[in-house]
């Protein structure tokens, strides 16, 4: 079985690195419907499962199925062997054209993910914007841009992977 790549639009194949918050924008085009896409982007079992090499789990608050708006989860996973606790909100919702997720508590000192979707002809363009702040001033600063800005976005093109092939059944 091969997977097809997560592709990005060409306008979008970058990371925006600012001193504030770095920015990263991926579009991944997916041959399903918007709804499925959108459901499947929102399941925690897929996330889970997308996360598996972390040993990643969801241990409080939404532990299974479709998060909903208002709703909150608590992952526990190891990177960089280090296990940390992370819990995201479902701040916004309106279905099936964009979440977003927010971290209340955890180990960025800022954490906001967008989630959008449109549906172009027959496929769904699935767009990701993630802003975060590493803490620790400077040198989370330099964290950010010297490996976690890039280790951040392979975590969403291996989850957008997963999405991508289990929305069009491969």
């Amino acid at each position: 079985m091969m997977l097809t790549q997560t592709r990005l639009a060409p306008n979008a194949r970058h990371i925006t690195k600012s001193l504030t918050m770095p920015t990263i924008i991926l579009k991944t085009l997916i041959n399903a419907p918007i709804e499925r896409c959108f459901d499947l982007s929102r399941n925690i079992d897929l996330h889970i499962q997308s996360m598996q090499h972390s040993g990643e789990q969801a241990i409080k608050g939404k532990t299974s199925g479709l998060i909903n708006l208002g709703e909150s989860v608590t992952w526990r996973a190891k990177h960089f062997g280090i296990y940390f606790e992370m819990t995201n909100k479902i701040t916004t919702m309106e279905y099936p054209n964009l979440f977003i997720d927010e971290m209340i508590r955890g180990p960025f000192k800022k954490l906001h993910h967008q989630h959008l979707f449109k549906t172009i002809d027959t496929q769904t363009e699935m767009t990701d914007i993630f802003e975060f702040t590493a803490p620790l001033g400077i040198l989370g600063w330099l964290a950010e841009n010297l490996f976690l800005t890039r280790y951040m976005k392979q975590l969403l093109v291996v989850r957008n992977k997963v999405i991508k092939r289990e929305a069009e059944g491969a």
